[in-house]
């Protein structure tokens, strides 16, 4: 812009002060509150905070270690449906979780070499798996990075979604996810094209505040916490 100074100028004139090239230094905070708020507690209180807020939210959650998580999933898919989608993460594949459930399930994973298709495999699932990055104790929600094979319509057209989180990854609220997601900037690490935060299923009141749920998504979400730690 070759006239930026003028054109900055000119504003500056509109708004009666000089023209700043400087910002003004920000205030001191009053308080560290929306940093450090809950991570006082320890990680068994944290933990117990998280699935605690998330029963609160509406969400289910099931406990397993790595090892049973194939079973643990292929219950809960023979409980709510056998028709499942799967993102195409390879820690659901390398856990042996889609091996399992294609021996006993109609299943499909998201696969973005097959575009459009994947859609169609969505819409007649009934069950929805995905990998969470990370849990938020603060708001009992999950973390959900999208990307070329985590299609976003696997956590929201399925009437049940099972969200897979390893404990080691529930993090006290949102302010230690920027921070991680800052450090990942810092190392030029790919931004994921979407970041969710889910805390519970669908649900609304906004039609005289009487509460809906699976108006714009799963009516159910369940998450499968893997005992790492």
């Amino acid at each position: 812009m070759n006239n930026k100074n003028t054109f900055l100028s000119h504003l500056a004139s509109q708004l009666g002060r000089p023209l700043k090239t400087i910002p003004d230094s920000l205030p001191t905070p009053i308080n560290t509150y929306p940093e450090e708020r809950l991570t006082e507690l320890s990680e068994e209180e944290r933990y117990q905070y998280f699935l605690n807020t998330a029963k609160l939210a509406g969400s289910d959650y099931e406990t397993t270690t790595q090892e049973a998580l194939p079973q643990c999933l292929l219950a809960l898919c023979n409980k709510y449906g056998s028709s499942v989608i799967l993102t195409g993460d390879p820690r659901l594949k390398e856990s042996g979780v889609i091996d399992l459930l294609s021996e006993h399930c109609d299943v499909s994973v998201w696969d973005h070499h097959v575009g459009a298709e994947n859609i169609e495999h969505v819409k007649n699932a009934k069950v929805g798996i995905v990998f969470a990055e990370y849990g938020l104790a603060e708001s009992g929600g999950v973390v959900l990075f999208s990307g070329a094979d985590k299609g976003r319509s696997v956590n929201l057209i399925p009437e049940t979604t099972l969200f897979v989180i390893k404990r080691s990854t529930i993090l006290p609220r949102v302010a230690q996810l920027a921070e991680k997601l800052h450090q990942l900037a810092i190392k030029d690490v790919r931004m994921p094209s979407c970041i969710n935060i889910i805390s519970g299923p669908s649900c609304t009141s906004d039609i005289e505040l009487i509460k809906v749920v699976g108006v714009h998504g799963s009516l159910n979400a369940i998450y499968i916490v893997i005992e790492d730690c």
